[in-house]
């Protein structure tokens, strides 16, 4: 692991400065900050690709502590009405957001049951079993006809590193130095 690379986590004007910067980051289409905004973005291009026949998918990342968004749920039943089979939202399921646990801050219940109601067709993974990721996300390619696809990942927030795992309070900090030796050794 090349540590050199977490040099400029946080750092203003790094390509890991925080928020994706499209200018920045390969493969990312889209630059964020206020959540909730993603997946508005993400129906317009999937409508967009429907549209003009052109064929490509679209897959959009959404932490669960983001779902506590109002604008979500509106691009999540835009999603389902116009039948945008060309669209993943991949939902990093770890029950973790900046304020503490997702439940003590506002609950989203039954997450599977909830997608489903919306119109989506959902399935649930261990988003630490990259075979398994893999497989749900080439099963995702395959047409759904009129029904967007929900990955929900659950994970476990700074897995395998003894002081982050379920803390909220590493949500948006850096290691110093000591403790990104200790984590990269946890890691190995």
């Amino acid at each position: 692991f090349d540590k050199s690379l977490l040099t400029d986590f946080r750092k203003i004007n790094s390509n890991l400065q925080g928020h994706p910067d499209m200018n920045k980051v390969p493969g990312v289409d889209m630059s964020s900050g206020s959540l909730g905004q993603g997946l508005s973005v993400a129906n317009g291009m999937a409508l967009n690709s429907k549209m003009d026949e052109s064929g490509y998918r679209v897959y959009c990342i959404l932490g669960d502590g983001e779902l506590e968004e109002g604008q979500v749920w509106e691009a999540f039943m835009f999603a389902s009405q116009y039948g945008l089979d060309n669209l993943v939202a991949i939902i990093d399921r770890n029950n973790l957001q900046i304020d503490g646990n997702v439940n003590d801050v506002m609950s989203l219940g039954d997450l599977s049951a909830k997608a489903s109601a919306f119109g989506w067709d959902v399935v649930s993974v261990d988003g630490h079993n990259i075979d398994k990721l893999k497989e749900v996300l080439l099963e995702a390619k395959e047409k759904r006809e009129g029904k967007p696809k929900c990955i929900i990942a659950n994970t476990i927030k700074g897995k395998g590193v003894s002081f982050m795992e379920n803390q909220a309070g590493w949500h948006g900090k850096a290691p110093d130095d000591e403790e990104l030796e200790i984590a990269l050794n946890e890691l190995a």
